[in-house]
């Protein structure tokens, strides 16, 4: 009798752990803090299973989640907002999610930048032009490296990148491997995509690698991409980019 009662306990309690350990769907509401209206069309990504959806017309979701997942909850003009699926939330169904339009400060605006003389000859060589990306190939990979220029300490960063890759990106890659791996599941779903081709500010694309936002510029600098790129290119461009890096040191590695 002992025996079979100590079988039944152990039944019951893998039957309870694989019910807390299965995905379960919550449901919700997005509201505007302001007006108390709901929003639709906001894009709600479970960062931690990398999957997505967008509010309905009445601005309702439902997602799949698990105990203790983050959920972001994103909207153009509106704070990102980050939330923790509690045990309340799966069994109190559904919630509501407040957003908070976004404070803008508009910096100072300069006409007249350049003084120009109205001579399209000698007008041309007063204006900057910036610098396109230049990429050199690596024999053995797919692509090759960003310099952003052609000056000598450009090209000699990427010589360093040659002679001693798998080293130098080691500091960025080698301690992130859980992070990395999200970026597969990243790029298969195309609400999160849509969501990073509209962003630019590099937190929910932080928030979704689970690293720190100033990380990310450290990164591509790390895999010679030109400062222009970092400053410039959508979050979508960005995670391609490390995606593309990632793949790169792995061929290195393993070739080392």
């Amino acid at each position: 009798m002992k025996y079979f009662t100590v079988f039944l306990f152990s039944i019951i309690t893998s039957f309870v752990f694989a019910q807390n350990d299965s995905l379960v769907t919550i449901k919700g509401t997005v509201i505007n803090n302001e007006t108390k209206l709901p929003l639709s069309n906001v894009n709600v990504i479970n960062a931690t299973r990398v999957i997505g959806t967008s509010t309905s017309g009445s601005g309702t979701f439902e997602i799949a989640t698990k105990l203790n997942d983050t959920l972001l909850f994103s909207y153009i003009g509106y704070e990102t907002v980050k939330v923790k699926v509690t045990n309340d939330w799966i069994k109190n169904n559904p919630t509501k999610i407040y957003l908070t339009e976004k404070a803008y400060v508009l910096d100072e605006v300069i006409v007249r930048q350049y003084e120009l003389t109205g001579y399209v000859e000698v007008d041309t060589e007063l204006i900057p032009v910036a610098a396109d990306g230049y990429r050199y190939s690596i024999s053995g990979l797919n692509a090759g490296y960003e310099a952003g220029d052609k000056s000598p300490g450009a090209v000699s960063r990427v010589i360093g990148s040659i002679f001693n890759p798998a080293d130098l990106l080691y500091n960025v890659f080698g301690k992130r491997p859980a992070e990395m791996k999200k970026l597969k599941e990243m790029k298969k779903d195309d609400t999160v995509r849509n969501l990073l081709a509209t962003k630019f500010d590099r937190e929910t694309l932080a928030a979704l690698l689970e690293i720190d936002k100033d990380d990310i510029p450290q990164i591509l600098e790390n895999c010679n991409y030109s400062e222009y790129f970092i400053q410039t290119a959508n979050d979508l461009q960005i995670m391609d980019a490390i995606s593309l890096c990632y793949e790169e040191y792995k061929i290195l590695k393993k070739n080392k």
